[in-house]
């Protein structure tokens, strides 16, 4: 309206964007960091699994560029607690951190075969949700959540 650039997140239209301006004001999420063990493991399977490419490469830290301009980074749980004055445990082999990462994928079958492939570790397989998705859970090599989802059409 009136030529104004609508700078509306991915997901979010620019009249959802307007409606919820005062609540959101001038933030956004623009960046999700994981405090990390190996940055480099970790870097190297979400490539495998997303192909995401990096847009910073230091070796305590990788941040990667996801669709609508996100970034996901890791950085090394040590090097993360020196700025946080806390270093975030990790998770123990086989358990989980308190993170998920719900991603929406076009292609949920092939996005599940490249984490399958990657070496990710099946917590609940494709699953139909009452929101309406169908959503598959895995583990990172690191115990964080990922949940594949894909929109479904509404059954008739």
């Amino acid at each position: 309206a009136g030529g104004e650039k609508c700078l509306a997140p991915l997901g979010y239209s620019c009249d959802t964007r307007r409606r919820y301006a005062g609540a959101l004001g001038s933030t956004d999420h623009v960046l999700t960091v994981l405090a990390v063990t190996d940055v480099e493991q970790m870097v190297a399977f979400y490539e495998a699994v997303f192909g995401w490419p990096r847009r910073q490469d230091f070796p305590i830290y990788v941040a990667v560029e996801l669709p609508g301009g996100r970034g996901l980074a890791f950085y090394e749980r040590g090097s993360f607690g020196a700025n946080t004055g806390q270093v975030p445990a990790a998770a123990a082999p086989g358990e989980l951190t308190r993170t998920e990462l719900y991603l929406r994928c076009e292609d949920l079958d092939a996005d599940i075969q490249r984490l399958q492939a990657a070496g990710a570790r099946e917590l609940r397989p494709r699953t139909r949700k009452d929101w309406g998705d169908d959503v598959a859970y895995y583990a990172d090599p690191e115990g964080n959540v990922i949940a594949g989802a894909q929109r479904m059409p509404p059954a008739s």
